[in-house]
């Protein structure tokens, strides 16, 4: 799919804003909100736009510890990758995984309420995953900067278009 400037500009709109309504995106745009929302659709059915979703005060719900978690496996074979990550994507209290190269197999964000309630998802959750030989976690401090698409991104696509 070839996208152009209005395009462009209805993803940088929607990076700002994803509940903007269809009429406030034509607006911003210059287009009619039938317009606005057929291209939505086209975005979203080329994988352009893969979703939406509300980012949730985790404080406020009891989730006040972010655990970086960095896992080895015992093997790297398709097997233990592939039992291994389905049993991972089952751990509720993982966020985020992530098949790293280097020293480490996998790179999961964890949410936690405490450390006594991260003692129980490790020893409930992480240290039973299948083929695990080594774990190492990391407790964040703060979050700095948590952008769910970076601001180059619509750079280049400007960039790409012209």
């Amino acid at each position: 799919m070839s996208i152009d400037r209005i395009d462009i500009a209805l993803l940088a709109a929607l990076t700002r804003n994803a509940r903007a309504t269809h009429v406030e995106l034509a607006e911003q745009v210059g287009l009619s909100s039938t317009a606005c929302a057929r291209r939505l659709k086209l975005l979203e059915e080329n994988g352009l736009i893969t979703g939406y979703h509300a980012t949730l005060g985790l404080k406020q719900l009891g989730f006040s510890t972010t655990v970086i978690v960095r896992i080895t496996l015992d093997s790297q074979s398709e097997e233990a990758l592939n039992a291994f990550e389905k049993a991972v994507a089952r751990c509720p209290s993982v966020v985020h995984c992530l098949l790293m190269s280097g020293d480490d197999d996998y790179l999961l964000t964890v949410l936690a309420r405490d450390i006594e309630d991260f003692e129980h998802i490790h020893k409930g959750q992480l240290s039973t995953l299948p083929r695990v030989a080594r774990i190492h976690s990391s407790f964040a401090i703060r979050e700095v900067t948590n952008r769910p698409v970076p601001p180059t991104a619509i750079e280049h696509l400007r960039r790409a278009a012209r």
